[in-house]
């Protein structure tokens, strides 16, 4: 947590230096801190919306893999990426299931010791910049001015930064409402913000019920939209057998979940309170193939930090490439 106390204290000289809903998000982890691990647990993050991480929790098969090694899996659920990557790093628990792309370099901003374990392939289309159905917003050129929602360090908000700087805009062009996903939905049917920037499946989700109109969305080069299954480094350092066998895993879920859309949506449906047809096509917009992580791959992280340091959303330029990738086994 000092690292974490360094970064405040930047930001107090800077005020925009950093994430004011970092710190917040950090606050819900000490609601209920996971117990220390016993020799042969693996103690596993995850978010709600965590699709593979979500599916093989109810259905049971990677807690029977991981037995077979005499492995036992406790679950611990976060509110978001950001509270479940500090988690990671101060030992509370050892591998997390799924973030986007933008939370390693924040964590990694507040000295995170992580490892990459494995990447979801892109999916631009799975997070898109929403106007109303009947805006007169037409271009990103119009988003000067606008009433913007967007969700602070979410993969949504670099998209938001990439399309402003495409245009010729900056973030200093538009008035940024910085809410999470379930307020900005809120002011974004009550009309009070012009523009909301959302992933699946709110995005799906407020679609279909509000009839709101893609603006655009990651496609055309502008944000690739990945996500990242993490380890701490330690973790990864020394439990190759275990992460083995999560990685392999998850790559027959995501494969499950492409080749079975609906018996997927149904399941999901039941999990998250959302009709299964928004989730059957809120997933058909996630690539859900699982692979093992690359320097080459990790490209866009570094574009992301250099990102959001120009907008003194992180308090020193970071190297991106420094965090560890685990590499799985051939088969």
């Amino acid at each position: 947590m000092s690292a974490l106390r360094s970064i405040a204290s930047a930001a107090r000289m800077r005020p925009n230096l950093i994430l004011s809903g970092l710190f917040a998000a950090i606050l819900a982890l000490f609601v209920s801190v996971p117990r220390p691990a016993a020799a042969e647990d693996i103690r596993i993050g995850y978010q709600r919306s965590s699709t593979l991480t979500a599916i093989l929790k109810a259905n049971g098969e990677l807690e029977k893999a991981l037995a077979s090694l005499g492995i036992k899996v406790t679950w611990h659920e976060f509110s978001s990426g950001l509270p479940l990557l500090e988690a990671i790093n101060i030992g509370s628990i050892d591998f997390g299931a799924d973030v986007a792309d933008t939370v390693p370099i924040f964590a990694q901003a507040a000295g995170a010791k992580l490892a990459y374990v494995a990447e979801e392939a892109a999916s631009p289309s799975a997070q898109a910049i929403l106007v109303p159905t009947a805006s007169a917003i037409k271009t990103l050129t119009e988003l000067k001015g606008k009433r913007v929602a967007v969700t602070k360090g979410a993969g949504s908000h670099y998209l938001l930064l990439a399309a402003l700087a495409r245009t010729g805009l900056s973030f200093k062009d538009i008035m940024p409402a910085y809410l999470p996903p379930a307020d900005g939905r809120a002011a974004f049917v009550s009309n009070n913000v012009d523009v909301w920037i959302a992933w699946d499946p709110f995005l799906t989700s407020v679609i279909r019920q509000s009839g709101a109109r893609v603006l655009a969305d990651g496609s055309d080069g502008l944000a690739s939209y990945k996500r990242y299954y993490l380890a701490s480094a330690a973790y990864a350092d020394g439990h190759a057998d275990a992460l083995n066998v999560i990685f392999t895993k998850l790559v027959e879920t995501g494969q499950w979940v492409k080749a079975h859309p609906g018996d997927a949506a149904n399941l999901l449906s039941g999990l998250w309170g959302i009709d299964a047809a928004t989730v059957e096509e809120a997933n058909s917009h996630r690539s859900y193939r699982v692979g093992a992580v690359t320097p080459a791959g990790l490209a866009e992280q570094q574009k992301i930090a250099d990102a959001f340091f120009a907008e003194h959303l992180l308090p020193a330029k970071l190297d991106t490439s420094a965090i560890k990738i685990w590499l799985p086994r051939a088969p």
